[in-house]
């Protein structure tokens, strides 16, 4: 287990330093911020000083030493726009981000699971065409018509739920979160359910067809002529071994949730990080960009990294074959 840990750490830190020169590339060559922060009049003496005081004026090798030797110490450069820490203004916004993304989980895997468990043990039943139906729509709609849909319904229709922001934010057990208030909970609801609405379609189809592949094997035919109850069979022995490919799709689909709720925040005008990498863009502000893209793209491959581990641990034939 151990050599087996070791090997997929030392996997993911290359992988990391390879995306960090690939992200650095292909950000710094595009655009010159310069044009959109300063002036159009500026004179050529304050140009030149504006990209002097930028570090701009070095080669993109000698930038990207730079860079690299400030991100192992966990600096990734000023924000052109606020003059602070970039790192600092991703993890001012992380916390919604992930509040959004872990809801959005909850919500996927809470109706996804018992779904695709009806489903599975009813197949070609009017129930079971109707979840899957619903599955699929859930693949098909694109992210940003569905937001707009539900704004238009649940904000402007009805006025149940507020339309966008975070709302009012409380505490729990130290940590600032819109759970807290019933304010902030209306403020998450429908961002929340836009995000989990692909995860959702997901989690039902793997279950399903988990289910639908494990309930012929002879292991439950055994169990059935042992007695046991079929409640027993689907919460111990079915569900043990649906639930393998699950770990590992959904944890792979939360670094897609976190990386991919650009669309949503932006919708909803949810202050997290997608938001702010929205605005960044919009002006060329590179070092939040490149740390927005490496602390995503890090937590991206730790969760597979963590969730490599957890398969491990669910089927051992896994970490016996790495290690062979």
């Amino acid at each position: 287990m151990t050599i087996f840990i070791i090997r997929r750490f030392s996997q993911s830190l290359f992988v990391v330093f390879l995306t960090s020169l690939l992200v650095f590339v292909g950000v710094y060559a595009i655009g010159n911020p310069v044009d959109i922060l300063i002036p159009a009049d500026a004179s050529f003496a304050e140009r030149e000083a504006a990209i002097r005081a930028l570090g701009l004026d070095r080669s993109l090798v000698a930038q990207y030493g730079t860079f690299l030797v400030n991100a192992l110490h966990g600096d990734f450069g000023r924000s052109f726009v606020f003059n602070q820490p970039a790192i600092s203004l991703i993890f001012q916004r992380l916390p919604a981000t992930l509040e959004l993304a872990f809801v959005a989980l909850a919500i996927a895997l809470v109706l996804g699971i018992p779904l695709g468990l009806i489903a599975g043990l009813k197949p070609r039943s009017v129930t079971d065409e109707t979840i899957m139906t619903g599955s699929i729509l859930g693949f098909s709609l694109p992210n940003f018509w569905q937001g707009m849909m539900l704004i238009m319904i649940f904000s402007v229709w009805l006025g149940w739920l507020p339309s966008s922001g975070r709302g009012e934010t409380g505490e729990i057990f130290g940590i600032t979160t819109s759970l807290a208030t019933w304010d902030g909970l209306a403020h998450l609801i429908l961002p929340a359910t836009n995000l989990a609405l692909f995860q959702l379609s997901l989690v039902i189809r793997l279950t399903r067809t988990g289910v639908r592949e494990t309930m012929p094997l002879d292991f439950i035919k055994f169990a059935r002529a042992k007695g046991l109850s079929e409640r027993r069979i689907i919460s111990v022995h079915v569900m043990k071994n649906i639930l393998i490919p699950i770990v590992t799709v959904v944890g792979m689909e939360f670094g897609s949730l976190i990386a991919f709720a650009v669309v949503t925040e932006a919708i909803f005008a949810w202050p997290g990080i997608g938001k702010l990498l929205i605005d960044s863009i919009t002006v060329l502000d590179r070092p939040v960009v490149v740390a927005y893209l490496l602390v995503v793209v890090t937590m991206f491959i730790f969760i597979n990294l963590a969730v490599d581990i957890v398969y491990s641990m669910l089927d051992p034939r896994i970490r016996l074959s790495e290690t062979q």
